[in-house]
């Protein structure tokens, strides 16, 4: 492939893996080629981790290097992106960059919708998109006017802005570099003249394992294919490529017929357009964009449909490669294209002996991925049809998520009626994700024919359709109550359009209009879903009068490695250039989720070619396992394993690939235990908890219940979450050669924990251990415990082979084996009186732990003392458990149980708002803590900037306004509706574990007066080296140009705490004031002595007067405890707070929804950074909306992950941005236990992210209230549309039979 020949041949290693699939968008590259008939050149982006390297011949490549660099000058796109702070940890950066950059090749000035097509494919874990959009968005033309700038008053209407004052903003628009397209890289010119010469050479490559052959005319490929009829013919290689890829399919010939250009002609007849199977999905849409325009209306029909499912199919990265022909003959059974093109009549066009047309109907689809061509026959061309006047053809989707995601349930329908008629002539619909093919609903189809179109001909239609296409419960891809809906609500969005179309085509025939005015109610039409994006605002504060312009702090300063991180030379772990003789390692992992393992057989492994070694537990020279809370986690399981995933061995090659078929080539036999638990139920009943199980009183509650107004018991589901890091876990291991010294380079949050590990596996002292942290592409907690294990069985290979070795898991492997945010239920009973104080809470928290403990005690500590949020409920009782199971085991996450303990709570609160019929805001209101007040662990704190957050983002967002608009927009809309909440948090900052909040630092003056700043703190995106250098120039009074800080290494600062729990710079930074400002001291008598002297003078005066310019600073942060048996304690140093106002627009058929409008206001303090602040606020509140709305862990009845990357497990992307996203930190707030009166943001917002759930469930609310539902109702998180669909129960949702629980297998376990 393309990426790894980058990557390793030529050492271009900007350009990341971050999936393997093409599901990311971190490998994306612009390839350019020369149209010989035209004589053009063209431009595409691509993901490099799907092109195969031999299909590039005659290509020209563009990597990230290749557009601008550092050391020649950057590029316009990498510096826009860089100073509108789009990047945090960098990684996903060089893809941005390059879907931007061809986007710009193509299109100079884009418009908005182009940039977010352009960006579509494109992952960020880190920012939450607003700032890379914006960084984007000035390349628009439009973005002069000051209403498209977000001003109100437009300058044009001669309206004066003078009197306001000046908002400060994140970033200058008019720093940036024009873009210059004449200063573009060329084509290159051999290559031009190469394809001009006429006479094209088949090519052949031969690899170890396969043979590709690359023909130039149509008559060699058919020979090729009748002598080989199984090889695949691969053109976009999006189909075969991931399948040997993910499921190591093997093709010993591949033949590649991209240069044959019969495949890639189109004629127009006057029956439509025949289309080159070749085409790729991209040029197939821009041709029929083009063609659109030049044809009367009624002949474009499907058309236009076409174009609607090509805009919404795969990524721009996929569209640009994969073909058309590819996309007919994979035969997906939820395929986008083939239902639209079998309800419009499509033809193909199949040679081989002999060329035949073949309808695209029923009959083409024979079976899961096959279609009724023989095996030798290859598809030409496909004809699509000009429809006629009277002609209606649509196509809808459902997906996960609403861009490049796999649809759930497609659909083409056409319908024909004689003109002034509504009495259908002929009907056709086809449905994909119903069955194995593509299905046509036939007999649905037959009884609409000949009838009058009215609401008789399709009530009967969709009682027809229901048993038509039928689906078991336990049918392959799961959903099906909700499949099975869907197919109802297409059918009906199609009902709405053809009445709409036929008032307009009947129009002239008044009795005709009267009967259809009736029958469409401005009420019941469906227009789709806002996607505009609108101008946001991120408000802070200035910094002070009579700050010196020289001091950073406080100040909007860039991430200090943007710049590095957009144009591909910041270096990750797996960035540093191989060593001679290095070796990768490959981990074998268990296929059983409770078994013993009787046999472990390596002898096939070792035999194949560049295998060296495999390591097992019996290869460890020191300690077997890790210890936490007096349990062992085996680092290899020696005699019996306890989850799927679980690491057995591990193999040691010469080459990435070598390694994988070597671990694909180890026996492993198991006998299965009887009983194993996956749920948090079985777990319960068989009372399989990891102990301490810990509970928490205030009050007495049992005897409150007995004086209140109501009582209401409930509960809560919440899934788990993949932390989906882009970079997945990454190590490297360096034995020194002498005295068993060793480097690790290592992508880790705790770099001691990685040091101590190595260090007892290998059983040698710490001091031969050194690690270094250089960045990290992203953590959020998954790079703590399972790094450090994952290091010392790489530290065990490199120690028995004594050669460097090698570790990266694929993104499948990273996503089985090291486990995200732990599953919740919850429990609660809660008494409240009438006027909406809620008196007594019982609450009760199961998690599910996975088969090892983790963190997950402190997790369910954490869940405890968190579960009042802002709510003063005088009797609250609280228990959780960590449930032990035969899952893989769970672990920290950013947020830490909150996220999961709050969210129990405002579902609580909302229920009780629900049954009193009173807004959730006034109940939320009325239950505020208020004054100096206790927590329920007795700590004392002043609830006056949680109070602001909450008044503020009311005021901020208009709440009572739109609240009224909203109701309104729900009177007279029937199938979409509206929502909003108004959710608050209050988060404790710091480790509950007092020995963990402490930090050191080393600073180093040199001769020359530049500054190196090391400290315990690893950067992975939260921009902790960036204030730590802010922190360093305010204190020792030298622009931050002037110091530098390299990595974290245990070397230079020992026993360093981890960057985790928000507490990464309140520690780090005050460890690194207390080293300046001693070293500032020391150079105060040289000051003195020469007053008008510069730093460098007083730093050389200084080493000749002996004077040390080095200094180790150190900070003992707060004595914090928790006393779990008095329940009570300090456990935090101070409280984060917020609010979040959210407005959500759903569509009640399909389960879609928009997040509209976003507002948050945070108090943090004196932010030491508004840039980096904003950017963790944002960042945060989009992985909660992942949290709580899209991403879902699905697992077998076996207890195996299916959704093992981003095709299966969805985090938001552009398309999930609210459209607009407004940010507001709380003007003068101070923090008297942080560094310059700041606070931490890692983690607070995150829970805010639930303010879209609430949204959506009161979205959901006014739907049901539609159908006579009203009271309290149960919606788990995450909501995805499945969940709001089912729950809004429409009438369609209500006609699907329900399936027996206990009568069939479900297709996943509910964890």
């Amino acid at each position: 492939m393309l990426l790894s020949f980058l990557r390793e041949k030529l050492r271009l290693t900007g350009t990341k893996y971050g999936c393997g699939g093409g599901g990311c968008g971190a490998c994306t590259v612009m390839v350019s080629r020369y149209q010989p008939a035209t004589k053009t050149i063209i431009h595409y982006s691509a993901n490099a981790c799907l092109l195969p390297l031999c299909q590039l011949h005659g290509a020209a490549v563009i990597t990230v290097e290749g557009i601008g660099s550092t050391k020649t000058r950057i590029h316009p796109v990498q510096e826009r992106i860089a100073k509108a702070h789009g990047s945090q940890c960098g990684f996903c950066t060089p893809g941005m960059v390059m879907s931007m950059y061809a986007l710009l090749r193509n299109k100079p000035q884009p418009t908005m919708e182009d940039i977010t097509q352009a960006l579509a494919g494109n992952l960020c874990r880190c920012t939450g998109y607003r700032p890379i959009v914006d960084g984007c968005r000035t390349f628009c033309q439009e973005t002069n006017c000051c209403q498209a700038n977000g001003v109100g008053n437009c300058c044009l209407n001669g309206a004066n802005n003078a009197d306001e004052p000046e908002h400060p903003q994140l970033f200058d628009k008019d720093d940036f570099l024009p873009l210059d397209p004449t200063q573009e890289l060329i084509f290159p010119p051999e290559l031009i003249l190469m394809a001009e010469m006429a006479n094209p050479q088949t090519l052949t490559f031969c690899g170890e394992r396969m043979t590709w052959v690359s023909p130039t005319s149509l008559e060699e490929l058919v020979q090729l294919k009748t002598s080989n009829p199984k090889a695949p013919l691969v053109m976009g290689n999006t189909n075969i490529g991931p399948d040997m890829r993910f499921k190591g399919v093997q093709h010993p010939l591949i033949i590649s017929p991209t240069r044959v250009t019969e495949l890639f002609e189109v004629t127009q007849t006057p029956q439509g357009v025949c289309l080159g199977a070749g085409c790729s999905l991209s040029e197939v849409r821009s041709l029929l964009e083009k063609l659109v325009p030049q044809l009367p209306e009624e002949k474009t029909e499907l058309f236009k449909a076409l174009i609607q499912q090509l805009g919404n199919l795969g990524s721009q990265q996929i569209r640009n490669v994969a073909s058309l022909g590819g996309n007919i003959m994979s035969a997906y059974p939820n395929s986008d294209l083939n239902p639209i093109l079998a309800a419009g009549n499509s033809k193909v066009s199949v040679i081989s002996r002999g060329r035949r047309e073949v309808p695209l109907n029923q009959d083409f689809f024979v079976s899961f991925g096959k279609t009724i061509l023989k095996p030798e026959e290859i598809l030409v061309s496909v004809f699509i049809p000009f429809s006629r006047k009277g002609e209606f053809v649509r196509a809808f989707r459902q997906a996960p998520r609403k861009e490049s995601s796999f649809a759930t349930v497609t659909t083409g329908m056409r319908v024909f009626f004689s003109e002034g008629s509504r009495v259908v002539q002929d009907i056709s619909i086809y449905y994909g994700g119903m069955g194995p093919t593509t299905v046509s609903a036939a007999k649905t189809c037959a009884a609409i024919v000949a009838r009058p179109w009215d609401d008789e001909t399709l009530s009967r239609a969709y009682d027809i359709l229901l048993d038509e296409l039928a689906l078991p419960p336990s049918a392959p891809g799961g959903k099906v109550e909700f499949r099975r809906s869907l197919t109802l609500s297409f059918l009906f969005k199609f009902n709405l359009e053809v009445l709409q179309k036929l008032r307009e085509m009947v129009g002239l025939i008044i009795f005709l209009q009267n009967v259809i005015t009736d029958e469409l109610p401005e009420k019941m039409q469906i227009k789709p879903l806002p996607r505009e994006i609108q101008r946001s605002l991120q408000e802070f504060q200035h910094v002070s009068k009579g700050q010196s312009n020289q001091d950073p702090v406080g100040r909007p300063i860039m991430h200090r490695s943007a710049i590095s991180q957009a144009t591909g030379e910041a270096v990750y772990c797996d960035d540093i250039p191989k060593t001679d003789g290095e070796l990768f390692l490959a981990l074998v992992t268990s296929s059983r989720a409770h078994a013993k393992i009787t046999g472990l057989d390596v002898s096939e492994a070792l035999q194949l070619p560049g295998v060296v070694d495999v390591i097992t537990s019996k290869d460890i020279p020191g300690k077997k396992v890790r210890s936490m809370f007096g349990y062992h986690e085996e680092l290899l399981a020696e005699s019996k394993v306890s989850c799927i995933g679980q690491m057995v061995c591990a193999v040691v090659a010469d080459t990435r690939a070598h390694a994988k078929r070597g671990a694909a080539a180890v026996k492993i036999s198991y006998e299965d235990l009887p009983d194993p638990v996956f749920t948090i139920e079985e777990a319960v009943e068989k009372s399989s908890f990891f102990e301490p199980l810990r509970m928490i009183e205030r009050g007495n509650v049992t005897e409150a219940f007995k004086s209140v107004d109501q009582v209401y018991e409930g509960e809560m589901r919440m899934g788990g979450q993949e932390h989906f890091y882009m970079e997945t876990q990454s190590m490297l291991v360096v034995p020194v050669g002498e005295e068993t010294e060793f480097n690790v380079y290592v992508s880790t949050q705790w770099p001691t924990l990685t040091q101590d590990a190595v260090a007892e596996t290998l059983d040698i002292p710490s001091n031969r251990v050194t690690c270094h942290v250089k960045r990290i592409g992203g953590a959020f907690g998954g790079k703590v415990t399972k790094t450090s294990i994952l290091a010392s069985i790489t530290s065990v290979a490199a120690w028995k082979t004594n050669h460097a070795v090698r570790c990266v898991l694929e993104r499948g492997e990273d996503m089985l084996i090291t486990g995200g945010r732990h599953p919740i239920l919850g429990k609660y009973k809660v008494g409240f009186m009438n006027d909406g104080r809620i008196v007594a809470a019982d609450i009760q928290y199961f998690t599910n732990a996975g088969n090892t403990v983790d963190e997950s005690v402190l997790v369910v500590e954490k869940i405890l003392l968190h579960m009042d949020n802002t709510y003063n409920i005088p009797n609250l009782r609280g228990r959780a458990a960590a449930c032990r199971t035969n899952l893989p085991s769970n672990t920290a996450f950013r947020g830490f149980g909150v996220p999961q303990s709050i969210m129990v709570v405002e579902n609580m609160v909302n229920d009780v708002a629900v049954v009193l019929g009173r807004p959730p805001d006034q109940v939320r209101e009325i239950n505020m803590y208020k004054g100096l007040s206790v927590t329920h662990y007795k700590f004392e704190f002043s609830p006056e900037n949680m109070l602001r957050c909450w008044e503020e983002c009311k005021a901020k967002s208009d709440y009572s306004a739109r609240r009224r608009a909203i109701d309104q927009f729900n009177q007279q809309s029937r199938w979409k509706k509206r929502g909003m909440s108004l959710i608050p948090i209050k988060y404790g900052i710091a480790f509950a574990e007092s020995f963990l909040n402490q930090a050191a630092a080393l600073v180093h003056i040199y001769k020359d007066g530049s500054v190196l700043v090391n400290h315990g703190g690893t950067e992975m995106g939260q921009g902790i080296h960036t204030k730590i250098q802010q922190v360093a120039s305010r204190e020792l009074h030298i622009p931050p140009s002037k110091i530098y800080i390299s990595e974290t290494s245990t070397n230079t600062v020992p026993n360093t705490c981890p960057s985790a729990a928000s507490f990464g710079t309140d520690a780090n930074g005050m460890a690194v004031k207390n080293a300046c400002q001693t070293l500032y001291q020391r150079l105060e008598p040289l000051r003195q002595k020469d007053p008008k002297g510069s730093w460098e003078s007083w730093v050389r005066a200084a080493f000749f007067e002996k004077i040390s310019l080095s200094a180790t600073g150190f900070h003992r942060g707060p004595d914090l405890y928790m006393d779990w048996d008095k329940m009570e304690g300090q456990p935090y140093a101070y409280y984060t707070f917020g609010a979040c106002c959210c407005e959500v627009e759903l569509d009640c058929l399909t389960g879609d929804y928009r997040t509209v409008k976003t507002d948050i206001v945070v108090d943090i303090g004196r932010s030491l950074n508004p840039s980096v602040d904003i950017g963790q606020i944002e960042g945060a509140f989009m992985q909660g909306l992942g949290l709580y709305t899209l991403e879902e862990l699905k697992f077998s009845p076996s207890g195996l992950l299916y959704t093992r990357g981003p095709s299966q497990y969805k985090i938001p992307a552009v398309c999930d941005m609210p459209l607009q996203f407004n940010v507001y930190l709380l003007s003068d707030s101070h923090n008297p236990h942080a560094i310059y009166s700041s606070k931490g943001i890692g983690e607070p917002v995150l829970f805010l992210g639930s303010s879209v759930f609430f949204a959506i469930k009161d979205a959901v609310a006014a739907a049901r209230s539609e159908s006579g539902l009203v009271g309290p109702f149960s919606l788990d998180s995450p909501a995805t549309p499945e969940r709001a669909c089912l729950a809004c129960a429409s009438r369609f949702t209500q006609k699907i039979p329900d399936s027996k629980p206990g009568s069939f297998k479900p297709r996943a376990l509910n964890i």
